[in-house]
């Protein structure tokens, strides 16, 4: 087995990033927004790749509005096979979208490769996206003997991105969400133990907590789902916590 490769420094340094958190409910970058529901998170990391035909401006915003709940959404596996994210109804995901030619991508990978074995035996899943062409991730996967499910694809694989409010096509960004499909938060740039620990925690006390139940219609079950205070309450612990960890 050919170990994960540990690539070059990222040749344009670790420019500070500010962690931004999208919040409505409460205080968001000293914005009180009166509404009692706290929306996804997303952070920012100082280690992101931007695509090489994507022109550099400083000034963008690499994600907009991220959803409550996981789309459904189809993508090709390594065989050319249509497989729709719905295959992982039930379980806890985490989400990582990343490229072969991108540095802090390859970097995270063996972090990835532990979460998978660790969570495996806990309903949890995690799926790489790869955004490249699907003989080389095909060839990168072989390689490297990645443990995960990869799903791959090119245009269709930036329409997914939109649909999760990510606009710019900057490489790593993991989203997590927990069994019932919320998204819990979306870190963009490459994932460190301490952050993926902190997160993992909180989706785990999501998914062992008590589920809410949605009003039934008549003559139908009522569908179980996350508690929206739990819900709220873990991404505000996530947010706290990541701004006391900081960037690595």
């Amino acid at each position: 087995m050919t170990p994960i490769p540990t690539p070059a420094p990222w040749p344009y340094g670790r420019t500070l990033l500010v962690s931004i958190i999208i919040i409505l409910g409460v205080v968001a970058l000293g914005l009180v927004i009166k509404n009692t529901h706290t929306a996804p998170i997303a952070i920012a990391n100082p280690v992101t790749a931007v695509h090489p035909d994507t022109p550099p401006d400083p000034l963008a915003t690499p994600w907009s509005s991220i959803p409550e709940k996981l789309p459904i959404f189809s993508l090709a596996d390594l065989a050319g096979k249509s497989t729709s994210i719905s295959t992982w109804a039930g379980k806890s995901l985490i989400l990582n979208f990343w490229a072969t030619w991108c540095a802090p991508c390859r970097q995270e990978m063996p972090l990835l490769a532990v979460l998978h074995h660790d969570w495996a035996q806990r309903n949890v899943e995690v799926i790489g996206i790869a955004y490249d062409e699907p003989k080389a991730v095909k060839s990168f996967a072989e390689q490297y003997k990645i443990p995960y499910p990869l799903l791959v694809g090119e245009q269709d694989v930036l329409d997914v991105m939109a649909l999760l409010g990510v606009q710019t096509p900057a490489f790593p960004f993991t989203l997590f969400t927990d069994r019932h499909g919320e998204v819990v938060a979306l870190f963009m740039g490459e994932l460190h133990r301490p952050q993926a620990e902190l997160i993992m925690a909180e989706v785990e006390l999501l998914n062992n907590s008590p589920p809410a139940s949605t009003s039934p219609a008549a003559g139908t079950t009522p569908a179980a789902g996350t508690s929206r205070a739990a819900l709220n309450a873990a991404r505000r612990a996530i947010a706290a916590g990541l701004d006391r960890i900081g960037s690595p």
